[in-house]
């Protein structure tokens, strides 16, 4: 296990600077191929935004949060599902164009719910601050969201997320913590090795 401190990625995206966010992260991942891991995993959503430059750099498999998502939605016979994130994963095409080869549609809220979530993601939940009344108005945009756009899940892309939507489902539809589904993951692929 390797624990890095997110600032510098934060710093990272905000500029804009993917590039820097993959040489800090393969060099991360090395660091623990030095130590004999023979897998890794990426225990944050928005790093995956350069998985794939990540998995050609790196000389052992990496497992994706996105990836094992999209195949907890397919199980779960999922179709139209609401993204929540920081702006940086909500706003990427890394969802949408991972649930669309299953066949499945990703929704992102309307730009000034993006910025309430995201606001309230970096400003509160990345911090540790869960507050009752922005759980209530996170509902209110999934509530909002499955009238207008029909959507039947909600994915939290952002581990953090799953601290403060802890239900197993939220406006009555089932809810994919990706943190969990990739815990899972991880645990399976263990075991078949």
């Amino acid at each position: 296990m390797n624990s890095i401190d997110n600032k510098n990625l934060v710093k990272w995206f905000t500029a804009g600077d993917l590039a820097a966010v993959i040489n800090f992260l393969a060099a991360e991942i090395e660091r623990l191929v030095r130590a004999g891991a023979d897998f890794a995993l990426i225990a944050a959503v928005t790093p995956h935004l350069g998985f794939d430059k990540l998995q050609k750099r790196a000389s052992i498999p990496l497992l994706s949060i996105v990836e094992a998502t999209a195949d907890a939605a397919t199980k779960g016979g999922l179709r139209r599902l609401a993204l929540f994130g920081t702006r940086f994963t909500m706003q990427a095409a890394l969802f949408p164009e991972a649930f669309a080869r299953r066949g499945m549609t990703i929704v992102v809220p309307n730009e000034e719910e993006q910025d309430f979530i995201h606001e309230k993601y970096m400003g509160e939940l990345f911090v540790g601050a869960i507050l009752e009344e922005t759980r209530t108005a996170l509902i209110g945009i999934v509530e909002t969201m499955k009238q207008r756009n029909n959507i039947d899940g909600l994915i939290l892309g952002g581990t953090e997320l799953s601290l403060i939507l802890r239900e197993p489902t939220a406006a009555g539809l089932p809810v994919l913590d990706t943190t969990q589904i990739h815990v899972d993951a991880a645990i399976d692929w263990m075991l078949r090795e």
